[in-house]
């Protein structure tokens, strides 16, 4: 089953207009989140980093290593996310290891465009 399948089936859902934050730099971070509908923009300093399109996550360093966000989001468009804490990240990576994969994947792809010249 493909993650947003999995994701669009998740209680706590949050909805956010467009240009509102979602958090900020330096916040403390107990959840990550993954996109429904809509766009969610990353900055760092206020550059945009990334545009998180449905299906992806945002969030997760800070939900798996405990440190403050090291960057900012807020809805480029009205957008529902869905707020994964770490009793549920953890229950879905037992139910469906490709989910942690996934994760996995999203880190190591930013971790690499950070690094480019």
């Amino acid at each position: 089953m493909p993650t947003i399948e999995i994701l669009r089936r998740e209680t706590d859902l949050r909805a956010f207009g467009a240009g509102e934050t979602i958090f900020k730099l330096g916040d403390a971070g107990n959840c990550l989140f993954a996109v429904i509908e809509g766009t969610v923009a990353i900055d760092i300093g206020g550059v945009v980093v990334e545009e998180v399109a449905p299906g992806g996550i945002f969030g997760e360093m800070a939900l798996i290593d405990h440190a403050p966000r090291s960057a900012s989001a807020r809805a480029a468009t009205d957008c529902r996310i869905a707020a994964i804490d770490e009793k549920r990240f953890l229950r879905l990576v037992e139910q469906t290891p490709r989910f942690a994969l996934q994760v996995m994947q999203v880190i190591t792809e930013r971790l690499r465009r950070a690094h480019r010249p």
